[in-house]
Formats: C-alpha cells, sequence, structure tokens
C-alpha cells in the first residue's frame, strides 16, 4: 500500500455542510469519509455529545480517520460500504435516529493521483481500481478475461462510452499477444481504437470510468445507501448527495422524485394530503461549485449536490 500523502479538495464542501443544518447535540453520518475533509467541518460544529459516524472501502481513509480522530470519542469509522448503513447502524441502536447524511459519491483526489491505485489513465500503474484492494477482483483480473460483449456493455452502461464495441473489441484483440496489467497499457488501446475524441478530454476517461463503476459496484452500492438513508434518518433529517456525473445524479434526482412524490394515485381519486403518503421533501434547488472553487479546483465541474429532508 502507497504511503505517499496526496492531498484532497473536498467539493462543495461549505455548501454540503450548510445543507446539514447541524444541530451541535445532533447524529450524523459521512457516508465517504475520503481524506475527511467533509467530517472535519461536521466535527468542528458538534458539541460534547454529538457523534459522527463515517464509513469507507479505502484502507487509507480508514488510516488517515483514525489518525485525525483517534482521541475523540464522538468519532468512529466503519470499514466498509456506504451500502451497509442500515445494518451498522441498527447493531449500535441508532436506525432512525441519524439527523444528516453526507453521501460525497465517485472517486477521491488521492486515488485518482497516486499511480499505484490503478485509477488513472495518465500515469503507469497496476491495473487495480478498487476502492478496497484487499478485496474483490481488480480490473486486471477482470478485463483479461471477460468477454467481449461483457467489457462493450461495462463501457457503454457505465461508461457512456459510444464507441464501446469498437474499444472492447480492440481490448480482446491487444490481451492475445500480452496480458493488461498496467493503467497506461490499457489507456494507449482505447486511445488507439477511440475514433473520435471530445474537447479536452482524454479518449480513455469514459472507459476508465466505466470499469472502476463496474469493479466497485458503485451504483448497486448507491441504490442500497439511498433507501437505507430513508430509513436511518430521524424525523426532518436531511439527506445530502454530491454527484459526479450523470449515472449517479439520475438515481439520485429519481430516488428523490419517488419520495417527494409519494404513492401514486389516480388523479381523478379524491384523496387527503396525507394519504398521499410524502416521505420527503427537497431543501432548495441542486447547487454547483461557484466561480471561485472552480477556478481553485477543476474537478469540482460536474459536482452537483442534492438535499431532501425526511417527513
Amino acid at each position: 500500500m502507497s504511503t505517499e500523502h496526496y492531498e484532497h479538495k473536498p467539493v462543495l464542501l461549505n455548501e454540503s455542510i450548510e445543507a446539514l443544518a447541524i444541530d451541535p447535540t445532533g447524529i450524523y453520518v459521512d457516508g465517504t469519509f475520503g481524506r475527511g475533509g467533509h467530517s472535519q467541518l461536521i466535527m468542528d460544529q458538534l458539541g460534547d455529545t454529538g457523534r459522527l459516524i463515517a464509513f469507507d472501502k479505502d484502507p487509507q481513509a480508514i488510516a488517515t480517520a483514525e489518525e485525525k480522530f483517534a482521541d475523540d470519542p464522538r468519532f468512529s469509522i466503519h470499514h466498509g460500504s456506504f451500502a451497509e448503513l442500515e445494518e451498522y447502524l441498527t447493531a449500535q441502536g441508532l436506525c432512525g435516529k441519524v439527523n444528516g447524511i453526507l453521501l460525497d459519491l465517485g472517486v477521491s483526489s488521492p486515488q485518482l493521483d497516486d499511480p499505484q491505485r490503478g485509477f488513472s489513465f495518465q500515469q503507469s500503474g497496476p491495473l487495480d481500481m478498487r476502492m478496497n484492494d484487499q478485496q474483490g477482483m481488480s480490473a486486471a483480473q477482470w478485463i483479461n478475461k471477460a468477454k467481449e460483449v461483457e467489457i462493450a456493455s461495462v463501457l457503454y452502461e457505465y461508461g457512456e462510452e459510444r464507441y464501446s464495441r469498437r474499444i472492447a473489441k480492440a481490448i480482446v484483440l491487444a490481451r492475445e499477444n500480452e496480458l493488461l496489467n498496467d493503467t497506461k497499457q490499457l489507456a494507449e488501446i482505447v486511445k488507439a481504437a477511440h475514433p473520435r475524441w471530445e474537447k479536452k478530454k482524454h479518449p480513455a476517461t469514459r472507459s476508465f470510468q466505466g470499469i472502476r463503476i463496474f469493479i466497485n459496484n458503485e451504483l448497486g452500492d448507491l441504490d442500497e445507501c439511498l433507501t437505507q438513508s430513508y430509513h436511518c434518518l430521524a424525523k426532518s433529517g436531511l439527506l445530502a448527495v454530491i454527484s459526479f456525473h450523470s449515472l449517479e445524479d439520475r438515481k439520485v434526482k429519481r430516488f428523490f422524485k419517488r419520495m417527494v412524490e409519494g404513492e401514486k394515485l389516480p388523479l381523478d381519486l379524491p384523496v387527503m394530503e396525507e394519504e398521499v403518503n410524502r416521505k420527503m421533501k427537497l431543501e432548495g434547488k441542486r447547487i454547483k461549485a461557484g466561480k471561485q472553487e472552480l477556478y481553485e479546483n477543476p474537478r469540482a465541474r460536474s459536482a452537483v449536490l442534492r438535499v431532501a429532508k425526511k417527513l
């Protein structure tokens, strides 16, 4: 495991914590600790009886958390996916008592910047891509044995790559000569196979995104966590979600829409408002990074924050 230090700038930091309207005595969850930027700001606003519970798959994130907050009894962290949220909080006797949950989706800057993690197509490194590199199948293990049609499906479904079939074919042809074990190696194969490059975007961007999302079951975990978050929140509890690409944001938007609209009843059926069984209400419109943040951190350009309150 790499021990080199990589900086991480939390995206929409102030906006997301303001959206949680921190109660100093409340119970909060940071579903994606990362390097602790959002957690630190929540901790700064908690009183002696407040509590923050964090989650992260990444062993390096766990190590950072233990270093930052080891001596603070208000803080605890679970090494696992936020898809384990309800199970973990139930075991702690806290399900239905949480005042706010923050989910900062996607991959963190330290994961992208460290070539040893295998997320980056810009630098040479082992083709890994696992958030938790201690379990599960690496990108290299998968891509060297997956069928061409499966690779194409992953690139198209999770990477929204329109040339997925062409790229999958090139990958399968290349691995007949040598195993694919290096990020730069794969990026060059994708680059050579890609017929039309988007302006200011590396041609391997979408393919790497698709493989990463698949390897880490990111969208499946998100579906699980969104449903569980509602059960775990107390009445008037807030759920704030920062997403970075359209697949994530679409899921969050649709989930909030279902929870806000409540029961789907016939339009001509006379019902009282309470019978509609609305579960949440939106807290304002979506929020995007401002000019200053975009200048300081270009990775914030695609970030979208959505917030809803449990009724």
